[in-house]
């Protein structure tokens, strides 16, 4: 037990640390999260400022401090709660036989660099795409999502306005997308996660921008403000799953681009009874909630 205790609070420890360091620039500065999504965040900003897509939303759009609240929280408060508990699961894994390698289906170690950062992208960013698909299918899972759709005015915080009970279903999933690559998870990753940000800012942003031909191959704001749609096709729990590649969507036929004025009105059916704070919202999809799903 005493083993346990201390990997949970030196996981834990070394989290709040590692993020300390990095607020006061004692990291790597290509490994630097907490600078790095401020200085990602401001760019996006800046360019929704000088190129809005939907010029009479404010700049402090509706919930642009709740939202960039939820950014915070989710990307560092939460993850430094949490690490000790993965933590434990790694050893619990250990215990019974389960390696990072137990899973593999490819062997990565042969391929040049590039390349390994290029699968390791392509498969995790499918791992997030399928697990998006079933927060949207199933009640349960769709009760704590309804805070992402939750947002009536688009803008870049949006990307990290969610449940933080989404950290707890993505997280392990993530993991077994790394352990069918070996285990393996290249020491460049930190490139891939910052596209990711980049990506998934700019798909939630006051921009227009479509990539011409690209956009069967990367999500974009045309494309995402549609998966935020009030009004879906009938018969549909969600469209445009697209995390940051769009292919997913064109491949298993969900993806869905009636227009592109960007003017569609935004949230789900009976959003003007979800919980309009931070506690409430977290609060909400532990209750009874609505039986919907989208």
């Amino acid at each position: 037990m005493e083993k346990y205790l201390d990997a949970f609070a030196n996981s834990f420890v070394g989290s709040l640390q590692w993020t300390w360091n990095s607020i006061v620039f004692d990291v790597p500065w290509y490994t630097n999260y907490f600078w790095g999504l401020i200085a990602i965040s401001l760019v996006v900003w800046l360019l929704e400022i000088i190129f809005p897509w939907r010029k009479n939303q404010a700049v402090f759009r509706k919930d642009f401090w709740l939202d960039g609240f939820y950014m915070f929280f989710n990307f560092f408060v939460f993850s430094i709660i949490i690490s000790g508990f993965y933590k434990l699961l790694e050893l619990l894994f250990k215990e019974v036989g389960i390696a990072p390698n137990s899973l593999s289906l490819v062997d990565l170690s042969s391929f040049p660099q590039w390349a390994q950062l290029l699968v390791f992208f392509i498969v995790l960013d499918f791992v997030q795409w399928f697990t998006h698909t079933l927060l949207h299918r199933f009640p349960v899972l769709w009760n704590f999502h309804k805070v992402h759709h939750s947002v009536k005015e688009m803008g870049f915080a949006a990307h990290l306005r969610y449940h933080w009970m989404e950290n707890v279903l993505y997280k392990p999933l993530k993991v077994f997308g790394v352990m069918i690559l070996g285990g393996f998870e290249p020491e460049q990753a930190y490139i891939v996660h910052f596209i990711a940000i980049t990506i998934g800012h700019l798909n939630h942003a006051n921009i227009k921008l479509s990539w011409g031909p690209l956009k069967y191959i990367l999500n974009n704001p045309v494309m995402h403000l549609y998966h935020h749609s009030y009004v879906l096709p009938e018969g549909k729990n969600g469209v445009n799953f697209a995390i940051s590649l769009s292919l997913w969507d064109y491949l298993f036929k969900t993806n869905y681009i009636p227009e592109d004025s960007g003017t569609i009105p935004l949230g789900f059916p009976g959003d003007e009874q979800f919980p309009k704070d931070f506690a409430g919202q977290n609060l909400y999809g532990f209750g009874k909630g609505r039986k919907d799903v989208r």
